[in-house]
């Protein structure tokens, strides 16, 4: 099934008072150049920041994620490799922090996974990052579910996002406009359904020319205009 993207996008635009303010809310990704050029240390940061924000209101970890910065020396992989039991139980002790235990130690497995990338790619995340083709965004998910930690389920995406990587969201208002259209008929677990997605949103980015994250807001737009 495909979905017709000028009746979303009418259907949309219809919420907002001009094309401009429409246009203004939506997302942007980086750019290739620009995911590049990022360090990896902020690639760390943000697969961080995604697995403290399952389960908890994210303006809580966003506020305090300057002392998480700091606490953990800016992110940097190669430091990050080698958190041990001592570092990670002197974390615990620091009041400033959300202190969960096994979020924290997805750290050093985390920084492992970005410095094992970089030496088989021989460039950066960001450079790995940019070069995944958007048309195969469920093999990405796939992958980081696979070799990061704490990266499965809706995390995948999640960091992505944060990270500025192009990537649809598999929220609930998402995967209702999915399921209206007769894309899916529940939410997407198996890969069959996966790549019925993916080829939906293919479709959509053939048609429209939009990312694919706009494309994905534009879908929960449609379900819910307070998205």
């Amino acid at each position: 099934m495909t979905l017709d993207y000028r009746r979303l996008h009418d259907t949309v635009r219809a919420r907002f008072e001009s094309d401009a303010a429409l246009e203004a809310f939506l997302p942007r990704p980086l750019t290739s150049d620009e995911l590049k050029r990022q360090g990896d240390d902020r690639y760390l940061s943000a697969m961080t920041r995604r697995i403290f924000h399952a389960g908890v209101q994210h303006a809580m970890v966003d506020a305090k994620w300057p002392e998480f910065e700091q606490a953990f020396q800016g992110f940097d992989p190669d430091a990050m490799a080698w958190l041990g039991p001592e570092q990670i139980e002197a974390h615990m002790q620091n009041e400033r922090l959300i202190r969960d235990r096994a979020k924290i130690k997805s750290i050093p497995g985390n920084a492992r996974f970005i410095l094992d990338i970089r030496q088989e790619r021989g460039a950066g995340f960001g450079a790995f990052l940019a070069d995944w083709p958007d048309t195969d965004t469920i093999g990405l998910w796939r992958l980081l579910a696979k070799r990061g930690a704490r990266l499965g389920g809706r995390s995948a995406a999640g960091f992505l996002r944060l990270a500025g990587k192009d990537t649809f969201l598999l929220t609930s208002d998402v995967v209702a406009r999915l399921v209206a259209e007769g894309v899916i008929e529940r939410e997407p677990t198996s890969q069959r359904d996966l790549r019925a997605v993916q080829d939906a949103f293919n479709a959509l980015r053939g048609d429209s020319g939009r990312p694919l994250c706009q494309l994905s807001a534009l879908m929960a737009l449609s379900i819910n205009p307070a998205f």
